[in-house]
């Protein structure tokens, strides 16, 4: 089967957050089971920057409106992935990806390039899988403006909502500005959206498939509370919309083979990888145990992460005598807060505010419980990695979080592999403390409960299979 993504974003070449990883990650695990797979993303400035090996395919003039936009395609491959790099200096040599006031024409620019850069790939795609508000419109810009054009007929388009809280809200004259697209798709409501023209809403709409990134995700968003205004339009789609959990990349978090973390451990050997490993970590943090458990959290200090409820759970596991290590950046007033937890609690508090990749290692394994009190959480790689690595996950049941951890909950029957509670307040999170103190009383059943978590197969080759039988079956379609 043949395959193009079109991503704003993809490794190794761009990456500002997740989704990077999970193109790059789909597609390399699609490659694994004998896809062709090609990714279609800006040539940004810091693409430029790595000096990649790439060879032009085509120059074509992307129409927008009354003003042509002159495209260069470029071809390159990494880790026998094919990538297809749309460059347009005005809209993608800037210091940064996202952020601009133009980003809706510029995104406008890359969703027109990369419609008409399928034609330009090595073979005709059969599935187009479009990633977020960016690239979401190609599937409607093909449909209505190359209809009779041999060279899509027969494609199937995908369209998987990562963070549908972004929609690409764009006045309603960019219809015709930006996309040469008529002005009777908002008359009609096909692109309409709380009196706005999304490009998030066209998509799904104009989509063969729409996905989300876990099932209870896609339950969430099918509610009127969950669903961020779109519950109405994906009801509609119902038939249509799937929940694929997305996975983690096995080669980089692996204990087994971490060359970042103090001792490499499997299951067979996980009490002393974890006590050697504990005793790196809060090393590199300065801090002291006392004999109580350790807390790790490596997260965007926000609202949505459960941060406001966090914080008194914390201290809370302080003054009893635990620890308590962070690794994030966000809000400034979070991160004053905990910093001013730190200086109360300096022996066994510690905090960095900002990312070190060698310090999130750390920290998945040599931590015994693993702290993810989200308000939302769509699918979260957090859970899982720490699972991998025998630390105990404690959730609250949203989203992925709900379908990847089963809680310990007073019993052990061999099916636990984490903590978690329901109602988001302090109480509910206390409530899961509560049961992971019970439980690291009991090491023998705590070991037993991190042995079944790092058993756990979340690995990307098992979200590729999802998606790959959803692609088949759209291809069964008549």
């Amino acid at each position: 089967m043949n395959i193009a993504m079109i991503s704003s974003e993809a490794l190794p070449f761009s990456k500002s957050g997740g989704l990077a990883d999970v193109v790059y990650s789909l597609s390399k695990a699609l490659k694994g089971l004998r896809q062709n797979v090609a990714i279609i993303v800006p040539f940004y400035q810091a693409s430029l920057a790595k000096g990649i090996d790439a060879e032009k395919v085509a120059e074509f003039d992307v129409r927008m409106s009354w003003r042509d936009q002159r495209t260069t395609l470029y071809k390159a491959v990494a880790d026998g992935i094919l990538y297809y790099l749309v460059a347009n200096d005005y809209y993608f040599r800037r210091e940064r990806m996202y952020g601009y006031m133009d980003d809706g024409e510029r995104f406008a620019f890359f969703a027109l390039a990369a419609s008409e850069a399928l034609r330009h790939l090595e073979w005709k795609p059969d599935v187009v899988h479009v990633h977020d508000w960016q690239s979401a419109i190609v599937p409607t810009l093909v449909s209505e403006n190359y209809y009779n054009d041999d060279a899509y007929k027969g494609i199937r388009f995908v369209l998987t909502i990562h963070n549908p809280a972004f929609k690409g809200m764009l006045d309603r004259y960019f219809l015709t500005d930006f996309f040469n697209l008529p002005d009777h798709l908002f008359d009609i409501g096909k692109v309409r959206f709380e009196g706005m023209f999304s490009t998030l809403k066209s998509g799904i709409v104009y989509s063969d498939l729409i996905t989300t990134v876990s099932p209870t995700h896609r339950e969430e968003l099918l509610t009127r509370d969950g669903g961020q205004g779109l519950d109405g339009v994906l009801e509609y789609r119902r038939d249509d919309f799937v929940g694929i959990l997305n996975g983690i990349d096995y080669g980089e978090w692996n204990p087994e083979k971490d060359t970042r973390i103090a001792k490499t451990y499997g299951k067979e050997t996980l009490e002393e990888g974890k006590h050697l490993n504990q005793s790196d970590l809060l090393k590199a943090y300065g801090l002291h145990w006392y004999g109580g458990p350790v807390y790790g959290i490596v997260s965007r200090l926000t609202w949505q992460k459960g941060i406001d409820i966090l914080l008194p759970e914390a201290r809370s596991i302080l003054s009893k005598g635990g620890n308590f290590v962070l690794l994030g950046s966000g809000e400034y007033e979070l991160e004053q807060r905990f910093e001013e937890l730190r200086s109360q609690y300096p022996d066994t508090c510690g905090i960095y505010i900002g990312y070190n990749d060698a310090l999130a290692h750390k920290i998945y394994a040599g931590s015994d419980f693993f702290m993810m009190p989200s308000l939302f959480e769509p699918c979260g790689l957090s859970q899982m990695i720490s699972q991998r690595y025998g630390t105990l996950p404690i959730v609250r049941m949203t989203g992925g979080l709900a379908d990847t951890v089963h809680p310990y909950d007073g019993m052990i029957t061999g099916n636990e592999d984490g903590l978690a509670f329901r109602d988001y307040n302090v109480e509910g999170l206390d409530y899961a403390v509560y049961r992971a103190e019970e439980l690291y009383r009991n090491q023998e059943g705590y070991y037993k409960v991190a042995r079944a978590a790092m058993g756990r197969d979340h690995s990307w080759r098992t979200s590729a299979r999802g998606y790959l039988a959803e692609y088949k079956k759209l291809l069964a379609r008549k």
